[in-house]
C-alpha cells in the first residue's frame, strides 16, 4: 500500500496527449461496463476474460501481451504492494527479493480475496525493481506458483529508482475484473 510521491502531470489544453496509465484505465473500465455475451454470462468471470498474443507479437510464456474484459463484470485495482506484514514491516533479510515478493503475492491473494477473487480475475500487472536485471527472472518463477500458464496477465516490468520504503526492493500494482456482485 505504498503512496507514490512523484508528481503525475495531468492532460491540459498545452499538454493533452493522455498518459499510458490514463489509456490503460480506460481501456479496463470501458471492457468491464462493455455488453456482455450471452455465453460470458452463463461462464461468468473469468470466462469474460480473453488472453491474447496477437500473431504480430512475439512468444513469452511469462505474461500475454493482452487481455480482453467483457462485461458485466467489477474492476478491482490494487494499489502498490511491497514485502510487509500485517505489522507493515518489509520482510526477510535486507536485499532478500524472493521474500519480499513472495509476500507481496500474499497480499495481492488477501486483497482480491476481500473483493471475491482470486488470481484467475487478474488481467494487468505492474512490476516496480530496484534492480530489474537482478530480479526478473527469478519473479518469472514466483509467479507460475499464482498463475495458470495459459492464462498469464498482460505484464510490465518497471526499474526505478526508489521506492516509498528504502528497505523495499520489489511493488506491483494490479487490475482484476471480477465477476457481477
Amino acid at each position: 500500500m505504498s503512496e507514490r510521491s512523484h508528481f503525475v502531470p495531468q492532460a491540459t489544453a498545452t499538454n493533452a496527449a493522455p498518459s499510458r496509465r490514463h489509456l490503460v484505465t480506460g481501456a479496463a473500465v470501458v471492457a468491464a461496463l462493455g455488453g456482455a455475451t450471452a455465453e460470458a454470462l452463463a461462464q461468468g468471470a473469468p470466462g469474460n476474460l480473453r488472453f491474447l498474443n496477437p500473431p504480430t507479437s512475439f512468444k513469452n510464456p511469462g505474461f500475454n501481451h493482452a487481455v480482453e474484459a467483457t462485461g458485466p463484470g467489477r474492476i478491482l485495482y490494487i494499489a502498490g504492494q511491497q514485502g510487509r506484514d500485517i505489522d507493515n514491516k518489509i520482510v526477510g533479510a535486507p536485499g532478500d527479493f524472493r521474500a519480499q515478493a513472495e509476500q507481496v503475492f500474499l497480499n495481492i491473494k488477501g486483497a482480491l480475496g476481500a473483493a471475491g477473487g482470486g488470481f484467475e480475475h487478474v488481467v494487468k500487472l505492474c512490476h516496480y525493481f530496484i534492480d530489474l536485471q537482478a530480479h526478473f527472472r527469478m519473479m518469472r518463477d514466483i509467479r507460475l506458483k499464482y498463475f495458470d500458464p495459459a492464462r498469464m496477465p498482460a505484464s510490465t516490468m518497471i526499474q526505478v529508482g526508489a521506492l516509498t520504503d528504502e528497505k523495499a526492493i520489489y511493488e506491483v500494482d494490479v487490475v482484476a475484473v471480477l465477476p457481477p456482485a
